[in-house]
């Protein structure tokens, strides 16, 4: 999130990480730019009237290095012209101040759907399936109801099922790169899933990999207890 206002800054961050988002702030172009160079965002939302670079230059510097990851362009002006100049800049998409909550987090959903590479719509691993758009999880044909931060983990999982994911990875994609709490934490709610999405129905799918991190695996075990850490 890239906005020179603070207030209105702290506002939209509040409102993302309700959604479920993890954030990260910047609060002109040069940050924006050194912090899209150094982390992988799934979307960057910029204000395109921040100290120089503007958001329309940030845009297009970024485009021009072959940095694809989506951008929402905020901006107060509504002008046809400033529209143009921001699409013409790279933008994927174009939100006009003041705007509702709904509608930003609508933009971001349609956004972060369109494929960067593969990127399915529905993610399938075994007979578990989880839905970004729509934030639905089921094992066969049971709904099974996560926290924001527990479908955020799930979702890493998922999309890269077979690898092992350390604490440090999920604490960076889940959380933020300025988070300075404990990585227990990551057991924490990786223990609390184990409870959502394995015990009641009589698997273990989410291995821990002792001193590495956790492992999502393609085929459950069957009949093994729930976070028996195997």
């Amino acid at each position: 999130m890239v906005e020179d206002e603070a207030k209105m800054a702290a506002l939209i961050k509040r409102g993302l990480e309700h959604e479920g988002y993890a954030v990260d702030l910047a609060a002109d172009g040069d940050e924006a730019l050194w912090a899209a160079r150094e982390f992988e965002f799934d979307a960057i939302v910029l204000d395109a009237m921040i100290p120089e670079p503007d958001g329309f230059e940030v845009c297009r510097t970024l485009r021009s290095e072959g940095r694809w990851t989506p951008v929402l362009l905020l901006t107060a002006r509504d002008g046809v012209d400033d529209r143009v100049i921001g699409l013409d800049a790279g933008a994927d998409d174009y939100l006009t101040k003041p705007f509702a909550f709904s509608e930003l987090f609508a933009r971001l959903r349609a956004l972060t759907r369109r494929p960067l590479g593969p990127r399915p719509t529905v993610l399938i691993v075994g007979d578990l399936e989880l839905d970004p758009a729509t934030r639905a999880v089921r094992r066969g044909e049971t709904d099974i109801p996560l926290s924001s931060k527990q479908f955020a983990i799930l979702e890493q999982f998922m999309r890269r099922p077979g690898e092992v994911l350390s604490r440090a990875d999920l604490l960076e994609h889940v959380w933020d790169f300025a988070y300075e709490g404990t990585s227990n934490l990551v057991d924490v709610y990786v223990r609390t899933l184990r409870e959502r999405i394995d015990r009641p129905f009589g698997v273990d799918s989410i291995e821990t990999v002792r001193g590495a991190g956790y492992r999502l695996r393609g085929e459950p075990l069957a009949g093994a207890p729930a976070g028996d850490g195997s």
